[in-house]
Formats: C-alpha cells, sequence, structure tokens
C-alpha cells in the first residue's frame, strides 16, 4: 500500500494556491505524509513538473535526510543546503540556474503553457544512506537507488 501524501494547503488533483507558487511568496507548502511501511529509516521527497518544456521534469524542490519519525514539513521551510530549524533536512538543488538553487521554488510555468501538474513524491527509504547536501535530483536518486521500499504522492496544479 502506497505512502499516502497530503496538504492541508490543496487536495490532490486541485490547484495550488498562488501563495506557494513564483507568482506569491514562493514558499514550501505543507505536507504530511502516512502508511510509511515497516522498516522505514528515512525519507525523501522531490517535487518536479512533468509538463514544464524541457527535456527532463522541471524540478521545483529536492529534501532528503527526512528523519522517518517526521509526520510532515510546515509550510515555509529557509532555501538552505542544511535546514536546521524547524525540522532537521538536507536539501538540495532545483532546476533554476539563476539565483536560488537551493530548496523549494514553487510553480512558474511559462504564461499560456495550459495547466502543469506538480508531484511532490514521497520516498521511504530502507536505510541512512550517507549523502551530503546540495545534490540534485539525479544525483540523489543514484544515491538511494536500491533503497526506496515504497513512495506516494500529491498532485497539484497550476496555470498562469
Amino acid at each position: 500500500m502506497a505512502i499516502q501524501v497530503t496538504s492541508t494547503a490543496f487536495t490532490h488533483g486541485a490547484p495550488i494556491p498562488q501563495k506557494y507558487t513564483g507568482d506569491g511568496q514562493d514558499i514550501s507548502p505543507p505536507l504530511s505524509w502516512s502508511n510509511l511501511p515497516k522498516g522505514t529509516k528515512e525519507l525523501v521527497l522531490i517535487c518536479e513538473d512533468p509538463d514544464a518544456p524541457t527535456p527532463e521534469p522541471w524540478v521545483h524542490w529536492v529534501v532528503y535526510k527526512i528523519p522517518a519519525e517526521l509526520p510532515g514539513l510546515p509550510e515555509g521551510i529557509p532555501k538552505e543546503a542544511r535546514v536546521k530549524s524547524p525540522v532537521t533536512v538536507l536539501q538540495g538543488k532545483n532546476s533554476w540556474t539563476i539565483g536560488q538553487t537551493i530548496g523549494y521554488r514553487g510553480p512558474a510555468p511559462p504564461p499560456g503553457s495550459g495547466v502543469h501538474r506538480y508531484y511532490f513524491r514521497v520516498y521511504a527509504l530502507d536505510g541512512k544512506p550517507v549523502i551530503e547536501p546540495g545534490k540534485d535530483k539525479k544525483s540523489l536518486m543514484k544515491e538511494i537507488s536500491g533503497h526506496i521500499i515504497d513512495e506516494g504522492e500529491l498532485m497539484g496544479t497550476y496555470q498562469r
């Protein structure tokens, strides 16, 4: 049975409020998860837009070293590689190359490109791999390959 991922800000398949987008405050939404499989040691969260006009999905957020006992992430996680408050996690690089490249960057699809989907995927790991802060999605997925025991997702939408 998959991990259940929810948010108090939006429901699965619903629009993401502007507050959490590049048109608003651009802060991370609150997320919660449940139904973690037995043996979960750590979690990883990746948010991406598969509808971006790029060869690979556009990565909006990479968070890892999330303690298994943490039931979610509060709103507004600081854009730092090593977050110590309000939770202790590591963050990696998003797809932006100019400006802030660590931490959450909200939906900001090209105007007129229609509705984009944003997947917040949570991965349960059976171990605690040693991973440095600042990884990008591709290198992080390589590091955790073989350790993912379950996953779940929450999908929100946004358009300009």
